[in-house]
């Protein structure tokens, strides 16, 4: 059969493995037409202005780019002349109008790296692990106005180990999405391919990550700021104010023990072990101000820890809601 003619949108590299796929092996059951992608960004410390990898990638392919400031008459103009079987979504950064997501014949599908209808919303990878669950995925769907609730054809699932991050689950999400595709394609291509309406009863909100959210409570039971620290590592990155440094976090779990929040009160061959309002604390990865982020043995050699020591407590901002966060 005729591949599909895919327009792709995304601004993120977690989806260059799918675009790989498609570029590779998927060509066979869908072609890339065309990417539309953020316009060039200033970014890293020099703050220089750059393409993203989603451009790049298209380049490198030989692929036409477009990047509008605003979705709007002009983009959807651009998007029909290629005249497209259907448009692909991930991690865009835009509002799609309804006459644009209408436009390809067969619509505008997203992918979306949460078991929808948890995690709504622009930081689900994150706020998944943040909140202490064991299993996660990507969700292919139909693009609608409402946030990531239209309605859903498959899932790709993946757990969550009691030490994974944010970085590792981000990688092993971007990969998954290369089977689901595989195996929806073909559906969506011969008119076989089922959507069913989200659970709108159990849906929950995320929201954008922002600094202020790295804070540590060590009131809170360990297991919950365990999580905590590693959904958002790479970004924000948990911190605590510790001997008048501010030392981020890269990596803990939880372990059986009790001891005063906040209190240090020792350190295994893993981690430093701190008192929280249930269980101990193990911090594996740390890094001071202008160092590396190392395990927590050689951070240690480098930056003793005494036992007794404390360490201030911070309020964690609600990353998880029943409704859509406010913009």
């Amino acid at each position: 059969m005729t591949p599909l003619k895919l327009v792709f949108l995304g601004s993120d590299s977690i989806a260059l493995p799918l675009l790989d796929w498609l570029a590779g092996e998927g060509s066979g059951l869908a072609q890339v037409a065309a990417v539309f992608t953020q316009p060039d960004r200033p970014a890293g410390r020099g703050q220089t202005v750059s393409p993203n990898a989603i451009k790049t990638w298209a380049l490198a392919h030989g692929l036409p780019v477009h990047q509008p400031e605003l979705v709007a008459d002009e983009a959807r103009a651009q998007l029909a002349a290629y005249g497209a079987d259907v448009a692909l979504v991930m991690a865009y950064g835009h509002i799609l109008r309804d006459d644009f997501i209408g436009t390809p014949r067969l619509g505008t599908l997203n992918l979306h790296t949460s078991l929808l209808p948890k995690y709504r919303g622009a930081s689900p990878i994150q706020t998944a692990i943040a909140s202490g669950e064991r299993e996660t995925g990507v969700t292919l769907m139909r693009i609608v106005r409402e946030l990531d609730a239209g309605p859903v054809a498959e899932v790709e699932r993946t757990t969550i180990g009691p030490t994974d991050t944010a970085q590792e689950i981000e990688a092993r999400l971007a990969t998954a999405c290369v089977p689901l595709l595989a195996r929806t394609l073909p559906r969506l291509r011969d008119g076989s391919l089922v959507f069913t309406p989200q659970d709108v009863a159990a849906a929950s909100f995320c929201r954008r990550l922002a600094k202020p959210d790295g804070a540590v409570d060590f009131t809170q039971p360990a297991a919950t700021v365990a999580a905590r620290i590693n959904g958002l590592f790479p970004w924000p990155t948990c911190s605590v104010p510790l001997q008048g440094q501010e030392i981020k976090l890269g990596q803990a779990d939880a372990v059986p023990g009790t001891g005063t929040p906040g209190v240090v009160l020792g350190a295994d061959a893993e981690g430093l072990l701190i008192g929280t309002g249930a269980g101990v604390l193990r911090l594996r990865r740390l890094q001071r101000p202008g160092g590396k982020l190392l395990p927590a043995a050689d951070f240690l050699r480098g930056f003793p820890v005494p036992a007794g020591a404390v360490i201030d407590s911070r309020a964690m901002p609600a990353l998880v809601s029943a409704t859509p966060f406010r913009r």
